[in-house]
C-alpha cells in the first residue's frame, strides 16, 4: 500500500470525500494531538521571551542588548537547523518533539534560578551569562520544534485538506502568541519573573507529554540512510530549484529581517509610550490577535486563486503598518498598527505553509522545513539583532520607519524576480 493510501485509510483522517469543515478537522485525534503540542510549546516558548526581555533590559537599559538576545538564539539555531531536518527524516518524530521540549523546560529552569537570585545578575554577573547561555540552548531546541510539527502534520491530513488544516493550525499558532505574550506580561506584572518562568516550565512538560502520546503513525524508517551531508545537500537542492517555494521563503525572510520591530517593544514602551511590563504584554500579543482574526477567515474561506499576488500584497501591508507604528505616540494606536500587521502576517504564514506542504515530497519534509526555519523563523532573531543595532546608529524611531520602508523593497524585488510565485495559483499545486 502507498503512503499516501496509508494516511488515508488511517484512522486519524477524517472520512474522505468534498470539502471538509474546521471542526471537522478538530475532530481528528491525530490532528488535534498535534496542534495540542503546538500550542504548549509555543506557550512555554513566548511566556520565557516576553520575561528574558523584560529581564536583560532591567539590567542593561540597552535596546542593543535586546538585539543581542535574537543574535545568541539564531547563531546556534543556524549551526543544529539542517542537522534537526536530517534527524526527523531519520528517526522517529514523536521522540525528537519531547526532547526538544524537556530542553525548552531545562531552559526556563535555569532562568527561574537567575530570577530567584539564587545566582548574581549583575552586568557581569555569572547569572547574565546564564541567561544568555539559556538563550543559545533555546536556539538548538526550537530547530527541532517545527520540523517535528510540519513532517508530522502531512501524516494526519491528506493534501486537500492541507490548505484548511494551514489556516487552523495558524490560529492555534497565534493564539499561543496572544495568549504567552500577554500571560507573560501578566505574571512579570503582578507575580515577579521567577512566576513566569516557571509557568513556562509547566507548560514545555505538558507538551512533552502531548507529543510523546500522539495519536499518529509513523513512517517506517529508511532501509538505508544517506550521508548526512548528502541527504541536507538533497533538501537544499530541492528548495533552492524551486522558485515558488524559495521565493516565498526569502519574501518572508526579508520583511521580517528588516520589519523586526517587536523585539524593540520593551524600549518604545519604557522610553516613547511611557507604560510598565503589563503593555509588553498587551503590545506583544496585538500581532497574534490580528493574525488570529485572519486565520478564523482563512480557515472557512482556504485562499486559491490569485495566492502568489495575495501574498505580496499581504507583506507590503506588514511593511505599511510597521511604518504606521513606529510614527504612533498613542498606545493604543500602536497596537492597532501592531494587529493590523499580524491580519497581514497571518495571510502570508498560511499561504507559506500550505505551498511548503504541497511542493514537498514526504521523505523530506523535516530538511524542508529545517532549512524554510533557517528562512523564516531565525529571521525572527537576526530582525531583533538588525533592529537593536539599527536603533544603536539611526535611533529608535527612525530604525522602524527604515525596516518598514526596506520591506517594501523587499515584496517590489520579490515581484519582479520570482514570477512564478506572482502568478501561482494553489490550484496548480493540488
Amino acid at each position: 500500500m502507498s503512503e499516501a493510501a496509508a494516511r488515508a485509510d488511517s484512522p486519524q483522517d477524517p472520512d474522505a470525500g468534498g470539502p471538509i469543515s474546521a471542526s471537522q478537522l478538530l475532530r481528528n485525534p491525530g490532528f488535534a494531538g498535534l496542534l495540542i503540542y503546538r500550542l504548549l510549546a509555543m506557550l512555554s516558548y513566548q511566556i520565557v521571551a516576553v520575561t528574558v526581555g523584560w529581564h536583560v533590559y532591567e539590567l542593561t537599559r540597552d535596546p542593543f542588548a535586546l538585539g543581542l538576545i535574537g543574535l545568541t538564539e539564531v547563531v546556534p539555531y543556524f549551526c543544529f537547523a539542517l542537522f534537526a531536518g536530517y534527524a526527523v527524516d531519520h528517526l522517529p518524530r514523536r521522540k525528537l518533539g519531547m526532547f526538544a521540549c524537556l530542553g525548552l523546560l531545562l531552559t526556563t529552569l535555569m532562568l527561574a534560578g537567575v530570577a530567584s537570585d539564587t545566582l548574581p545578575a549583575g552586568a557581569f554577573g555569572i547569572g547574565t551569562f546564564t541567561i544568555f547561555a539559556a538563550i543559545a540552548i533555546n536556539g538548538v531546541v526550537r530547530a527541532f520544534l517545527s520540523p517535528v510539527y510540519m513532517s508530522l502534520f502531512a501524516r494526519v491530513l491528506k493534501r486537500e485538506h492541507f490548505a484548511r488544516g494551514a489556516g487552523v493550525s495558524s490560529v492555534v499558532m497565534q493564539t499561543g502568541l496572544v495568549l504567552g505574550p500577554a500571560l507573560g506580561g501578566v505574571l512579570v506584572a503582578w507575580g515577579g519573573k521567577t512566576s513566569a518562568y516557571l509557568v513556562a516550565a509547566v507548560f514545555a512538560l505538558a507538551g512533552a507529554i502531548a507529543i510523546i502520546t500522539l495519536r499518529v503513525t509513523e513512517p517506517p524508517p529508511p532501509a538505508e540512510r544517506a550521508p548526512v551531508f548528502q541527504s541536507i545537500g538533497e533538501g537544499l537542492r530541492f528548495v533552492f530549484n524551486n522558485q515558488v517555494v524559495l521565493g516565498a521563503q526569502a519574501l518572508d525572510m526579508f520583511s521580517v529581517l528588516f520589519g523586526g520591530a517587536v523585539a524593540l517593544l520593551p524600549a518604545f514602551i519604557h522610553d516613547v509610550l511611557h507604560y510598565g511590563p503589563e503593555a509588553l504584554g498587551v503590545l506583544r500579543a496585538a500581532p497574534a490577535a490580528g493574525a488570529v482574526m485572519m486565520g478564523l477567515w482563512l480557515a472557512r474561506h482556504p485562499p486559491q486563486k490569485h495566492a502568489g499576488r495575495l501574498l505580496l500584497w499581504a507583506v507590503a501591508g506588514f511593511g505599511l503598518c510597521i511604518i504606521g507604528f513606529a510614527l504612533s505616540r498613542e498606545f493604543w494606536l500602536s497596537a492597532l498598527m501592531l494587529m493590523l500587521s499580524g491580519m497581514c502576517d497571518g495571510v502570508s504564514v498560511v499561504l507559506r505553509s500550505t505551498i511548503l506542504q504541497l511542493s514537498t515530497p514526504d521523505e523530506m519534509r523535516g530538511r524542508v522545513s529545517s532549512i524554510n526555519g533557517i528562512f523564516i523563523g531565525s529571521s525572527n532573531e537576526l530582525g531583533a539583532f538588525e533592529s537593536g543595532l539599527a536603533a544603536k546608529l539611526m535611533g529608535l524611531v527612525p530604525s522602524v520607519i527604515f525596516g518598514g520602508c526596506m520591506t517594501l523593497a523587499v515584496v517590489g524585488a520579490t515581484a519582479k524576480l520570482a514570477p512564478k510565485l506572482r502568478r501561482l495559483d494553489l490550484r496548480d499545486l493540488q
